[in-house]
Formats: C-alpha cells, structure tokens, sequence
C-alpha cells in the first residue's frame, strides 16, 4: 500500500478537505499557498491516464467540487488544476488557489504552517464542500 492509499485510509494522519467512497482530498504538507490540496483516487493507480474513462470523469467531477469548496474558502482568482510529480506512484491532481501565476510555481519556497493553521484551512474547506 502506498502513501496516499494509507492516508486515504486513514492509517497516516492527514488534514481531510473532502472524501467520498471513491475519492479522499486532502492539504499537501508542502503547500504553494493556503488551500493547496491534493485530490486522489483511494483505488491504487500510479499514472492518471490509466484509469478508465468513467472513473477519470468521476475523478474530475469531484476535484471540481473541492475546487468549488477551495475558491469558497480562500477567495482567488481561479484554481489551478496541475497533474504533476513522480515521488508518488498514485494518481493526484494539485488544487492551488491562484492570485497569479506565480502562485503555481513548484519551484518557490514552500509555506511553513502549524498543525492549527493546516486544521484551520482544511476545516474551512471541509466545511464548503459540505454545503
């Protein structure tokens, strides 16, 4: 089982933004900005375009949502949607509330946050993905 398929399981601890019986969102710990989250699958697969059409769909309509629930909570510009990394073998998608485009640079220093603020954004986006 890999890293994202424990967390999703509830077996590493994560600050959950959203779930459903398919899909978990959760804040990276190594956020660009505020309400940087990661979608996944909870099923195992390494490469996004290896799921099948139905579920990469299912798999969009809910990144959507989050994506809702993220410009809900942190008012931006737009979500940045980046399908991006390989030190996971497991399908993500990055959520990145965007002010400009600086903000999606993986290449900035990464924001340092408490435990409380990282539980604080991800109640936040909870909480609008609820609604």
């Amino acid at each position: 089982m890999d890293i994202f398929s424990k967390i999703a399981a509830g077996e590493i601890p994560s600050y959950k933004c959203a779930e459903n019986e398919e899909f978990y969102a959760f804040l990276d710990i190594n956020p660009l900005v505020k309400g940087h989250t990661l979608v996944i699958p909870r099923r195992e697969v390494d490469y996004i375009f290896d799921m099948d059409d139905d579920e990469i769909a299912r798999f969009q309509q809910f990144a959507k949502r989050v994506a809702i629930a993220i410009k809900a909570a942190f008012p931006c510009i737009k979500v940045a949607e980046v399908v991006l990394g390989l030190e996971v073998p497991h399908a993500h998608i990055h959520l990145i509330p965007m002010q400009s485009e600086s903000d999606v640079d993986f290449k900035r220093e990464k924001l340092k946050l408490s435990p409380e603020e990282f539980q604080q954004i991800a109640d936040k986006i909870y909480a609008e993905f609820q609604k």
